[in-house]
């Protein structure tokens, strides 16, 4: 999520900065959308930016001027897709804490498990952007259903259908979500349940602690 992003990565982390990027951009769209009707208070928070601006006011820097760069193919349906089995995971613990769980999401080759390795490349991971999603301690991504599974998991069902370029690609994908209590301890500085003890960060926050990045 986007606080652990900005509180938790070291301080040039790529994960950290792009997230005030994104932040930093979309304050800069509503100030700008809002301008003719709250002109004061839109210049006001114009003022208060806390980087360099182009201009020195919200009505001589001109309209909303959106980079095309924003727009990558696909990353709106992997985010949807993502999201749609992340409801599925929250549903089944309903009342829960989603970080006291691990997930093992197992989808058949195919578009949608194409798009779910765009938001996580490696098969397991606890700060992927699939796993940040997903708002779990780790997220294991499959293309066929584990031999050994604990005869307690939960095991939830379901499909996605995917709309690409306009309609004109269209798949209906079927996935599994596998729940499990992870078996890790929560790290005092995250507050994720990735460390091996209580009184220990966890792999990730102690190489950021060291001065290593993200790790």
């Amino acid at each position: 999520c986007v606080s652990r992003r900005l509180y938790c990565e070291a301080e040039q982390d790529p994960k950290r900065r792009s997230c005030q990027t994104v932040l930093a951009e979309a304050l800069d769209i509503v100030v700008r959308s809002f301008a003719p009707i709250l002109p004061h208070l839109a210049e006001e928070v114009f003022q208060y930016l806390p980087y360099k601006k182009d201009s020195e006011g919200v009505f001589r820097s001109g309209w909303i001027k959106a980079s095309s760069g924003w727009k990558k193919p696909g990353t709106e349906e992997a985010i949807e897709g993502a999201c749609a089995i992340r409801d599925s995971f929250l549903g089944s613990i309903s009342g829960k804490n989603a970080l006291e769980y691990e997930v093992v999401i197992v989808i058949e080759p195919g578009l949608l498990f194409e798009l779910m390795e765009v938001l996580q490349a490696e098969e397991s991971s606890s700060v992927s952007q699939l796993n940040e999603i997903m708002m779990a301690s780790q997220t294991t991504l499959l293309s066929e259903f584990p031999k050994e599974t604990p005869t307690d998991a939960n095991i939830i069902k379901g499909t996605f259908l995917i709309n690409l370029e306009g309609g004109d690609i269209r798949e209906e994908s079927a996935y599994e979500v596998i729940v499990l209590p992870t078996a890790k301890a929560k790290c005092p500085r995250c507050r994720r349940y990735t460390a091996q003890s209580s009184s220990t960060p966890c792999p990730r926050c102690m190489n950021v602690l060291a001065g290593k990045g993200s790790g």
